[in-house]
This record gives structure tokens, sequence and C-alpha cells, in this order.
């Protein structure tokens, strides 16, 4: 796959900042887990150290533009405190427009008692349901070990498979995990979007991948991985700068690519 604007079919992931991003497959333009906030309106996630209140930056000057082509939204949790994926700005957002929002069953009945236009999923993992013309499956999430993952909202991953569209694999909060790494081994998905912020909290280990986990996540894929939850909320201590020059030493520069916020990655149709 090459990044190319020749041509108006091809299918495009823009990052907007953190877990936000916006996939493009034709006419949709799929919102996932939109965190709307201003620069600092929400509380700090950590107690120690990095106390600083999130998000650390604005959102891309262009992001209100971007939102005016939105068709639907895909949530992958939402629960127990996870403003970084739907905050109250996203779902007021939301909820004057009446966006169609994809989830699934566990978080239903959460987001229709906030007034949100939900169409859950009809099952929570493994079996495709229909999406958007294709299919949609949900992947489980390890949101974090031990204790802290105890205390966690897992939520879920999905992969995307549309007629003439690379397959896209969107694997959430989660540590590379048995089944995240089979998983991938099974379906080899065309672009994987993962997060690499190695965020953690005062006690605890990473709750979501880190350079380490999202290189051999890379390894393991054929594809091109999108690497994100980037410099954008306090408790994700890795930087792009890091993470490209680990990237480079292991060789796999080429396939991980690490978009700046605003920016769109392009990707030829399958």
């Amino acid at each position: 796959m090459k990044r190319s604007l020749k041509e108006e079919r091809f299918m495009r992931i823009q990052q907007i900042r953190n877990a936000t991003i916006i996939l493009e497959f034709g006419p949709y333009r799929v919102l996932v887990d939109p965190m709307l906030a201003g620069k600092g309106t929400l509380p700090p996630l950590r107690l120690f150290g990095a106390t600083q209140r999130n998000p650390l930056v604005e959102l891309p000057a262009s992001t209100a533009n971007d939102l005016d082509t939105v068709t639907h939204c895909l949530i992958t949790h939402c629960q127990k405190g996870h403003f970084d994926h739907l905050d109250r700005a996203a779902k007021r957002w939301l909820r004057d427009r009446q966006i169609p929002v994809i989830c699934t069953p566990h978080d239903a009945g959460y987001l229709a008692s906030r007034g949100l236009n939900v169409q859950p999923l009809a099952n929570d993992h493994e079996q495709p349901g229909a999406f958007l013309g294709g299919s949609i499956r949900s992947v489980k999430c390890t949101h974090g070990r031990g204790l802290v993952g105890k205390l966690m909202e897992h939520g879920v991953g999905y992969l995307i498979e549309l007629h003439g569209e690379p397959s896209v694999y969107l694997t959430g909060d989660t540590v590379l995990t048995p089944a995240v790494c089979d998983f991938v081994l099974r379906h080899q998905p065309q672009v994987s979007v993962v997060p690499a912020g190695g965020a953690r909290f005062d006690i605890g280990g990473d709750i979501i991948m880190g350079i380490e986990e999202a290189l051999q996540f890379t390894r393991l894929s054929r594809g091109t991985v999108v690497a994100n939850h980037l410099e954008a909320i306090s408790h994700c201590p890795t930087t792009r700068e890091a993470l490209r020059d680990a990237a480079e030493i292991a060789g796999v520069a080429d396939r991980m690519w690490i978009p700046e916020d605003g920016e769109t990655l392009v990707f030829q149709p399958v």
C-alpha cells in the first residue's frame, strides 16, 4: 500500500487526537472514540508525576470542518471514567446531531441513557455482523494486567471488512496478549490501528501497548500499523520521536506509520 491522493476511492484514516480518528470508506466517515474537549478541561489521570490536566493539546484546527462530514460513530469502550474515548463534549455533539453510534451490547444501555442514537452490534465477540455493506466483528481487549486490570473497563477492538477496501483492525485499548497475537496471525489485517502510548497509573504496569509491544505487534503483522495514543493524555509517556527511532532500529519503520494530529493517511483499495 502507498500513500497517494490520485483516486477519491481510497480508504483514509485521519488522526484527530489520542484515540480519536475518522475512518473514511467511500461515502461513509466513521468517527472512532471521540474526545472533543478543549485543552486542559479534563482531570489528570495520575496523582503523582504526570499530573497535568487533560487533554495536553488542543484539537487540530480543521476538526470542526472534519466533523461536519461524519456519518457514523464507533465506540470501543466508554464506561468507568474513560473520558479519553468518549467525553461530555463528544456525547453532546453526538446527541445534538443524532449520529448513529455503533457499540457493543454491553455499552448500549449506558449510551442510550445519555440520549445517543445507539445501534448496538448483535453480539460481543468473534462473530461478524453487518456494517456499512460489509462486516464488523469485535475482539476482546485486555486493558491492563494484575490488580489494575481487574479495575479497568476492558472494552473491545474491531475488525472491519468492506468489499474493495483494506481490512482494518482497531485494537482498542489493550496490551499485547496471546489472544491479540493469535488474532493478528490468523486474520492478517491490511491496516491495524494500535495504542502505543504506554499509558499507566501511579501503580501497576502499562494498560495499553508501549513501544516494545507496538513493535512486536508490527513484527507479527504483514500489513501497515498506525500508532496513536501519543502526546495527548498525561499518563501516556511515549513520544512520537521515541517510537519513530525505535521503529527505525527495529527495521519496521516502513510499515509503522505515526501520524501527527490532524494528518490523514491514505490507503489503496484492494
